[in-house]
């Protein structure tokens, strides 16, 4: 995995944890948090998320190890995903996290309405990934520059979520609420509002 910039000293934002959905129980008696933290680096501030499961990471199955760098479909196997939104504006950014070490990171206008000229018109985004493994617990944390998420001094709605896949091949959803009978991450009545992560970042440090 690539490693993080170097930073400052963090500032904690938010922890979470994550439920998963009644409709895909998953078969192993996991726990999974998310940890949100505001750090500065050579390159500017970012937002750290720490995903953790806890359990029987021995019965998990993880991508393969890849080369860093973009690529689609990485939520039909485990991974780790964030969607960010300014309250009481219909687009968001969803942004996804494979233990594998590779990313992606789509704009959409309005729910599931991919908005392709706002992705060409974004900075480019390389978010680097560190993943930590033992016998009972999974580390995946990565590290967002700030200008790859929406306007930090207006309040966020955000999404946390993680897709777990076990070795029998059975997928399991997980969220901070489920508002639907299926699972649905682009649904915002499973996100919600951070609104102490928004006072952090309105006044975000310089390196």
């Amino acid at each position: 995995m690539t490693n993080a910039p170097t930073s400052s000293a963090r500032r904690p934002a938010a922890q979470h944890t994550l439920v998963c959905h009644p409709a895909t129980p998953c078969v192993l008696p996991l726990q999974i948090g998310v940890d949100l933290s505001l750090a500065g680096s050579a390159a500017g501030p970012g937002l750290v998320l720490r995903y953790e499961v806890l359990g029987d990471i021995g019965r998990l199955r993880l991508p393969t190890p890849m080369p860093h760098g973009p690529a689609d479909g990485l939520w039909q196997h485990t991974c780790f995903e964030a969607f960010v939104g300014l309250t009481g504006d219909a687009a968001y950014r969803e942004f996804n996290f494979a233990p594998s070490g590779q990313w992606a990171a789509y704009r959409f206008s309005a729910e599931r309405q991919r908005d392709a000229a706002a992705e060409a018109a974004q900075a480019p985004v390389s978010p680097p990934i560190e993943l930590h493994a033992a016998a009972d617990r999974l580390c995946l944390q990565v590290w967002l520059p700030l200008n790859a998420l929406p306007d930090p001094t207006v309040r966020w709605d955000v999404g946390l979520t993680a897709v777990i896949e076990t070795t029998d091949g059975q997928l399991s959803y997980w969220a901070l609420q489920h508002p639907g009978a299926r699972p649905d991450f682009h649904h915002r009545g499973g996100w919600q509002t951070l609104t102490g992560l928004h006072a952090l970042l309105s006044s975000a440090p310089t390196p």
